[in-house]
């Protein structure tokens, strides 16, 4: 027994509330699709904006300022918003891989510092970072310990696994261009059970998933997750884990059209990427510098992308032929998109539009 694509495939929809928009509060949402990627500020209030069916980006803006959500550098190095305890877990689950990828990394090792000298420095940054310090009034502490080590500095080493979370600067979606970071309190835990509970939010949010599903969203060693879910009281069916008593929507479920924000988490979750996004659309909209492009979603898979069209309105371009139903439902979405933008920032996304001279366009319309 196994699961089929289609099963899989509104799984993920029905735990990332895809299936449709829900009437829950902001910090339920969050808790329930795990894990908001956050490399681009308007990102997690696009991606709620899809997901919420009462979502007000003031209540987002208030949560970062209050600190209730928090946005960090966690799974594969990137930018997340989290809930206060995901991140306390997830920090710790990720803290060996984190400090690995920088202290073994040869820029770290061509500074000349050791790392029991760099956790020396740690430690004083993070107790000038109490209060939000920007990024040049911290790398300015750090040469002030160290010098100049060259590029690209001590900073990009501690960044990647300090607990530093990113403090609002203003701006349409609560951080602008100038970066300002301050420490959190995070009480010490054991490295296993902690990733173990990494693993079992993970399923939550994304199960049924796979060890290499797991691996893709961690980048932690697949011997390390296998030893984390031995920890944990899961369902296996064939290749796939998942938490206990969580029902799969029949595969003939509907999938409403939506319109997804760039790296959008249920398009980066997955070793199988097939999942969400077809195999020949993968490149496409998965770049090889790792940006990851505002798509439409048609029957739950990536049918193409979008962005705002200079003159004004949604441009929507589809990779195959859709029918009239399907582009009414994108246009009702991308209507409604373009005001929700239109109130803070109409022109997201503007510095991607270099790729899209090289996307197959099937059809290209504007909304």
């Amino acid at each position: 027994m196994t699961y089929t694509a289609r099963q899989l495939n509104r799984a993920t929809l029905d735990r990332q509330l895809l299936l449709e928009r829900e009437p829950v509060d902001l910090l339920t949402a969050v808790e329930k699709v795990v894990a908001i990627q956050a490399q681009e500020p308007c990102s997690p209030y696009l991606a709620l904006w899809n997901r919420m069916s009462r979502f007000d980006p003031a209540d987002l803006d208030e949560a970062f300022t209050t600190g209730v959500i928090r946005k960090a550098s966690l799974m594969r190095i990137t930018l997340h918003a989290v809930t206060v305890a995901d991140h306390e877990v997830f920090h710790h689950a990720m803290l060996p891989a984190l400090r690995a990828s920088r202290l073994h990394d040869k820029r770290f090792k061509a500074m000349g510092l050791t790392i029991d000298r760099a956790d020396e420095v740690l430690a004083h940054m993070l107790e000038f970072a109490a209060e939000p310090r920007t990024k040049p009034e911290l790398e300015a502490l750090l040469h002030s310990h160290v010098g100049d080590v060259g590029e690209p500095g001590i900073w990009w080493a501690l960044a990647s696994y300090a607990p530093l979370v990113r403090r609002p600067t203003g701006g349409p979606w609560a951080y602008g261009p100038k970066l300002s970071f301050q420490t959190v309190a995070i009480e010490p835990r054991d490295r296993m059970p902690a990733l173990a509970e990494m693993l079992r939010r993970y399923l939550t949010g994304f199960g049924p998933a796979t060890v290499l599903d797991m691996n893709q969203f961690t980048m932690l060693p697949r011997t390390s997750i296998r030893e984390a879910l031995k920890l944990l009281d899961l369902v296996q069916i064939g290749d796939y884990f998942d938490v206990p008593n969580r029902t799969i929507p029949d595969e003939d479920t509907p999938a409403p059209p939506r319109l997804m924000a760039m790296w959008d988490s249920t398009l980066l979750a997955y070793a199988d990427r097939s999942r969400i996004i077809p195999d020949e659309y993968r490149k496409l909209v998965i770049r090889n510098n790792g940006d990851t492009l505002p798509t439409l979603l048609v029957d739950g898979h990536v049918a193409g992308v979008w962005r705002p069209n200079e003159s004004g309105g949604i441009e929507l371009t589809a990779f195959h032929a859709l029918g009239e139903d399907q582009w009414d439902g994108l246009a009702e979405e991308a209507k409604a998109l373009h005001k929700f933008l239109g109130d803070r920032e109409p022109q997201v996304y503007r510095r991607y539009a270099r790729w899209w001279s090289s996307l197959p366009a099937h059809d290209v319309r504007i909304v």
